[in-house]
């Protein structure tokens, strides 16, 4: 390094002596913005389902989704992201109920804008795995090999659906092969020029989602893995090609999931891309905190802070969490 003189001319201590010092020159801010609020939405009135595999976390019914709306945009942050809990019932081998205008989802959707408006941005995932009886992301064939170009024709219309009811951002998390080219396209021809669309570009094949799974309620219903389609844990050469390919389509932003033990593709992307960059600290990850802090191994709010921070310093744009809330009051203290 250059420009560095020797001990004691530099004492490195110096800076980090006091409170007030720290703050001057620290490199990495952390702020309510940073964050998107990742809820669960479920059919019923006034409903709160605890879900036991994510401490702190529920499912909420529509009109209990817009009053945690309005609790982000109490706490500053400015956008949350829907996932819906179909009921089995809804469910089959094609995942129908997600082309339905008047699903959990769009319900949610539309309910959060009457009451809000523009205050807050509503997030939304396109993939099928909560409407398949199967827990795919997408139409499989009978071998249960899940079929791309198939799938992408009906995430375009649920990507089309969810936009007609209000929807920010689209989000598509199915890792289909052409899925952002076709959905973009579609948005444009649709009346949606301003819908934006953050790309789960590289999203891996992790150990880590078993309480999202149990959350929307697909856990029980897989079959199979998901490997044929998610990406290779091992391969970092291969995310960058993924992002290349979304942003070409019309991403406006990507996605690295899941979170913490994929920071190094969260710093390749920012070093090797032009665009807005997310992370997802997944359920996993949230349940590992929790379990850490409930076994006294750890203090909660630091561990949440010091996390967040993680992504932030490694160059994430925003980072999505079960734990914003917190953060966010955390922060605003």
């Amino acid at each position: 390094m250059s420009n560095t003189s020797f001990f004691p001319n530099t004492r490195l201590r110096r800076t980090r002596a006091t409170q007030w010092s720290r703050a001057m020159v620290r490199e990495t801010m952390l702020s309510p913005a940073d964050l998107i609020w990742p809820l669960f939405v479920t059919e019923g009135e006034a409903v709160e389902e605890p879900i036991l595999s994510l401490p702190g976390v529920s499912r909420w019914s529509v009109d209990q989704i817009v009053v945690r709306a309005a609790e982000a945009i109490d706490l500053g942050i400015p956008c949350i992201a829907l996932f819906p809990n179909t009921q089995p019932e809804r469910r089959s081998e094609d995942g129908e109920e997600a082309l339905n205008p008047d699903n959990l989802m769009c319900r949610a959707i539309r309910a959060i804008k009457k009451a809000h408006g523009d205050a807050i941005g509503i997030l939304t995932d396109v993939a099928l795995d909560p409407y398949t009886s199967h827990g795919q992301d997408g139409l499989i064939d009978d071998a249960g090999y899940v079929l791309n170009d198939e799938t992408v024709a009906v995430l375009v219309d649920q990507a089309i659906n969810q936009a007609n009811a209000g929807a920010d951002i689209i989000a598509p998390s199915d890792m289909m092969d052409g899925r952002i080219g076709a959905i973009r396209k579609a948005l444009e021809m649709n009346g949606h020029p301003n819908v934006q669309i953050m790309s789960y570009a590289a999203k891996y094949a992790s150990a880590f989602y078993g309480p999202f799974r149990d959350a929307i309620g697909s856990s029980g219903l897989l079959k199979g893995n998901k490997k044929t389609y998610q990406m290779d844990p091992a391969n970092s050469d291969e995310a960058m090609r993924e992002v290349a390919m979304d942003i070409a389509e019309g991403a406006d932003s990507v996605m690295v999931k899941p979170g913490l033990p994929y920071l190094d593709i969260v710093r390749r992307v920012r070093d090797q891309f032009d665009v807005p960059v997310f992370a997802y600290q997944v359920s996993g990850e949230y349940a590992m905190i929790e379990a850490a802090a409930a076994a006294g191994a750890g203090d909660r709010d630091a561990l949440v802070l010091e996390t967040l921070m993680a992504f932030k310093r490694a160059g994430c744009s925003g980072i999505l969490t079960y734990h914003a809330a917190l953060a966010a009051r955390l922060l605003n203290g």
